[in-house]
């Protein structure tokens, strides 16, 4: 899974790619710092189930750390955007086709409205503004592409008399699938005639599609500043049906890189950590004022939570563990609940098998709810932190 770090320049977007990851990027308040697109493994957290079997897991495609499994996904940092950047101003172009295979989009904005348009420090830029700014400049994005072919698309359209099929082929290579593509036209009323689509049909569609196929999430980074609590408060009065996480991108790094030297005991996600060795006063200084004015006052730093809620709210997933051995849930070297999988809510046992491997879905049989001990069809639903054994044909 792919999820997008995006946002203007200056807002602390690669700050939150870095502490998310650990991968040192170039971190500067310069405009088009980040060029190249930054990829990097960050994880999903989630309680791991093995307490409910009495036995520490010996995790082998992710990690665990005090009952918390941690799944790795792939996070993108690319570069920051500019207004009407889907005419290819600033890095436009590139910016917005580092995204296409991102399955939902983290938007790192400065909630304390220091950061203008450009990326240029400012007081009291409007923050709901850079809300807008940011779908905008994805749907026009989406509407161009549209447009570039849109006599062709609608050729086909009336040819093959399906519109959905038409549509789908011109945006597969934006990650955009054609049951995306279904939905949107199901749920938003659009006409299956698209030869007889406006202008502002087109820009709508565009909108809906991005809403569908690529989620955003808000992190209002920056929350160690005055500012920003007030502009958080704008943010969810103006947007209440979108996700929105206070976030400070600077303090998670800083303790991130502590938990690595050794110094602390710390966990992403948590809303404390324990001092392991002799600190310095500039180390102690700086590691109060976490605690003080950001762990204290807003539960975390949010990097974790953002992550978190962009995979399990916005993208609807689930863990699930597959296992060879249905009562001891360990695989055939004994590792106990060795592997753990993202999948969409709504997966079935053989979405799960397919998941562990591709030639699973030939060679599937059945499978066991390890945790009832009943047998369960490739159809049956799965349920969050479900633990599965898959049989196969030899």
């Amino acid at each position: 899974m792919q999820i997008g770090v995006v946002g203007k320049t200056n807002t602390g977007k690669s700050t939150f790619f870095s502490a998310a990851t650990l991968v040192d990027v170039e971190i500067s308040n310069r405009p088009f710092v980040t060029i190249k697109p930054n990829q990097g493994t960050s994880f999903v957290t989630a309680r791991c189930v093995h307490s409910e079997i009495g036995k520490q897991c010996n995790p082998q495609n992710s990690k665990c750390a005090n009952g918390v499994r941690m799944i790795p996904i792939t996070l993108l940092d690319v570069a920051g955007l500019v207004p009407n950047a889907h005419e290819g101003k600033g890095l436009g172009n590139q910016f917005l086709n580092d995204l296409m295979q991102a399955q939902a989009l983290v938007h790192v904005l400065d909630a304390s409205g220091r950061t203008d348009f450009e990326g240029n420090p400012c007081t009291d830029h409007d923050v709901c503004g850079d809300v807008r700014f940011l779908e905008r400049e994805i749907a026009y994005w989406i509407k161009g592409i549209l447009s570039k072919n849109w006599h062709a698309i609608a050729k086909k359209a009336i040819v093959e008399k399906k519109s959905i099929p038409a549509l789908a082929s011109q945006l597969t290579g934006l990650g955009i699938s054609e049951n995306d593509v279904k939905e949107v036209v199901k749920k938003q009323d659009f006409s299956e005639n698209i030869e007889a689509w406006s202008e502002g049909e087109m820009l709508r569609f565009s909108q809906e599609i991005q809403k569908e196929s690529k989620p955003i999430l808000i992190a209002a980074n920056k929350v160690d500043l005055p500012e920003s609590k007030e502009n958080i408060e704008k943010l969810r009065k103006e947007f209440p049906e979108k996700k929105i996480i206070p976030v400070c991108a600077e303090a998670e790094l800083a303790l991130r890189k502590a938990e690595r030297q050794g110094l602390i005991d710390y966990i992403p996600g948590n809303k404390e950590f324990k001092v392991l060795k002799e600190l310095s006063e500039k180390q102690k200084k700086a590691l109060e004022f976490i605690q003080e004015k950001v762990l204290n006052v807003w539960g975390s730093t949010g990097v974790q939570q953002a992550i978190n809620a962009t995979a399990f709210e916005l993208l609807d997933l689930i863990v699930a563990y597959p296992v060879e051995d249905a009562h001891k849930w360990v695989d055939s070297k004994g590792n106990v609940l060795p592997s753990a999988f993202l999948l969409k809510k709504g997966s079935n046992a053989l979405d799960l098998a397919l998941k562990v491997h591709s030639s699973f879905g030939e060679r599937f049989i059945a499978a066991i709810d390890c945790k009832t001990s009943q047998k369960i069809g490739k159809e049956h639903e799965l349920k969050n932190n479900d633990v599965v054994k898959i049989q196969l044909s030899h």
